[in-house]
């Protein structure tokens, strides 16, 4: 993977680039749409490529691992064969879920002992495997194996799992270097900057990762319960260490005032699950605000879901239709849903690539901040 650093904004550090992949290009500032078991729920990839305008989507390796398997994965050619997404696709290492499973999965320097949240099954995951595995799935980016340490950590507890994370981090990049790509596309392998909400931790972990020249970085352990002031805090820190010509993916984040913050800060790429499981249960993202769509101020409302949306949802269902759908518990609600905040997440970081190009993107940001927060 290449990255050509194109513009960086007047007053800002918001930039604009291009990632080149065997699998395609992806302009940044870039939204990242996630497909946790192999697919965006309820979008198809006709969908998620017109519609949406999607350049690379998410995969997840716990759920892929667990079901379909990874011999269904490589008989099929990896994730790019088997759901028929031929653009990039990036893979989490699978240290996320499997940290979120609480009292069935038991940590060592080795890795993590869990328990299937399908089967009760017991599966280890390690640096190593999990390198194996992503190489497996095929994703054009993968990433390290880490500990998600929790924002409301102590000290002592982030520094340990700090060290942790490290050492990991120094077994997967050996893994790596001896492992190749199964199906004829290069991978490239991000480390994540872990600290929790610690700057000195921070800066530690973006100076460690850098000795390994990798094509690109990750920010993780942010949105995890600490206060929005505090995340962005933590982003600067990071950025102020981390290499000028990679790209920066802060991991799991977020809102869509998170994401131009964040941009404003220096970050390329981002994933979050907001905009389609916000979406099922009613929350739209709009240019004007933020809609509850289950109330009852919508139940006439004949105007279009964001008459000044630009994607063809905006232009076709009326509110109205789309309470009665979501209220119905009508599986098109849920449909219409993602794909309307999908688009609009994607063409919101579209647009601050224009407004980094034309030097315009601190103003529209600070406007654009105050008008995605109203609640319509």
């Amino acid at each position: 993977m290449k990255f050509k650093l194109e513009h960086t904004a007047a007053s800002s550090k918001a930039r604009a680039g291009l990632m080149t992949t065997d699998h395609g290009n992806i302009e940044t500032p870039i939204f990242m749409p996630v497909g946790t078991a192999g697919s965006v729920k309820g979008v198809h990839v006709k969908e998620l490529d017109e519609d949406i305008g999607a350049q690379i989507i998410l995969g997840n390796t716990y759920h892929l691992y667990l079901r379909p398997g990874m011999d269904i994965m490589e008989a099929a050619g990896g994730l790019h064969g088997f759901n028929s997404w031929n653009k990039p696709i990036l893979t989490d290492s699978g240290g996320f879920q499997v940290f979120s499973l609480g009292d069935i999965r038991k940590m060592s320097e080795e890795g993590v002992r869990f328990q299937s949240h399908i089967d009760g099954s017991y599966h280890m995951f390690s640096p190593e495997n999990s390198m194996d595995i992503q190489r497996t799935i095929g994703a054009d980016i993968i990433m390290a194996f880490d500990e998600c340490t929790p924002g409301d950590a102590p000290y002592d507890y982030a520094e340990k799992s700090l060290g942790l994370t490290q050492r990991w981090l120094e077994r997967c990049m050996v893994q790596f270097e001896k492992t190749t790509p199964k199906y004829g596309a290069s991978q490239s392998l991000f480390p994540i900057v872990q600290g929790c909400v610690y700057p000195d931790l921070r800066e530690k972990a973006a100076l460690h990762v850098q000795q390994f020249n990798a094509d690109g970085y990750a920010i993780g352990g942010l949105a995890v319960g600490e206060p929005e002031q505090t995340m962005y805090d933590m982003i600067e820190v990071c950025n102020a260490v981390l290499p000028v010509d990679k790209p920066r993916y802060l991991m799991g984040v977020g809102t869509p005032v998170n994401i131009l913050e964040a941009i404003d800060r220096g970050i390329d790429m981002f994933d979050c699950v907001m905009p389609t499981r916000n979406g099922r249960n009613g929350m739209l993202f709009t240019s004007k605000g933020i809609i509850n769509i289950r109330n009852k101020k919508w139940e006439r409302d004949f105007t279009t879901v964001d008459p000044d949306g630009t994607s063809w949802v905006d232009r076709t269902y009326t509110r109205a239709y789309l309470r009665h759908l979501v209220i119905s518990k009508e599986m098109l609600g849920a449909q219409i849903a993602s794909i309307h905040n999908l688009a609009f997440y994607l063409w919101l970081v579209k647009e601050a690539r224009r407004q980094i190009k034309n030097d315009t993107f601190k103003d529209w940001k600070e406007s654009m901040v105050k008008q995605l927060s109203v609640r319509l």
